[in-house]
């Protein structure tokens, strides 16, 4: 039997990591175990933040300043708390998120090199005591992600980006992952659809949200 108290879970991982098909995995999982539960993603997941997920998102004659980007995703995050995350939690709906704050740390703390500390500001200011109870990192090396990244055609802001910044993106997300083994569970989404499946599979079965 599941806990009854509803829980907030995030998959997070560069592009090219799987993630939306994944995500639907694990959807199916809460569907066989009768959770309730909410589907959204970062940056986005209301009207208003899903209008700042496309100056984000979108390329621009005038160049976005990476604190400019920093504060509209938080602007985004707080208007997805507030609308979305909250209310469902509170409702008793367990919260699937497609990124969260982690995103933040990987991308802007370090792929932009603002530094964790300001991302950490904004996060205290922004949630407060609200994280993930279970974050998932489905993780694949750079060369990998460029290659599946380059099948997609028009690429946005982020996925044109070079290795380099990439690189400091996957480090950090390992940095994340080794800094709380109850929280994070790290997954090598290099291997075959089937084997990452697996692997997910495991981390649903034996994570201790879904224990007595």
């Amino acid at each position: 039997m599941l806990k009854e108290s509803a829980k907030f879970v995030t998959l997070e991982g560069m592009e090219g990591a799987g993630k939306s098909t994944n995500l639907a995995y694990i959807c199916e999982f809460f569907d066989k175990q009768k959770i309730k539960y909410r589907v959204t993603r970062e940056p986005g997941g209301t009207e208003v933040a899903e209008k700042i997920r496309d100056v984000l998102l979108c390329h621009h004659d005038e160049p976005l300043h990476p604190m400019c980007e920093l504060l509209l995703i938080f602007a985004a995050r707080a208007q997805h708390i507030e609308q979305v995350i909250k209310p469902a939690l509170a409702n008793g709906e367990w919260v699937l998120s497609d990124r969260f704050t982690d995103a933040t740390y990987a991308y802007q703390g370090e792929g932009r090199q603002l530094g964790g500390d300001k991302v950490e500001l904004l996060e205290h200011f922004v949630q407060g005591d609200l994280k993930p109870d279970l974050t998932i990192i489905l993780d694949v090396p750079v060369e990998l992600s460029a290659e599946r990244v380059r099948g997609r055609g028009e690429l946005d802001r982020f996925e044109v980006e070079q290795g380099a910044f990439f690189q400091r993106v996957r480090d950090a997300y390992h940095q994340r992952a080794a800094s709380d083994a109850d929280r994070y569970r790290l997954i090598d989404a290099s291997q075959t659809l089937p084997e990452v499946q697996a692997d997910l599979q495991a981390v649903l079965d034996n994570v201790k949200l879904f224990q007595d």
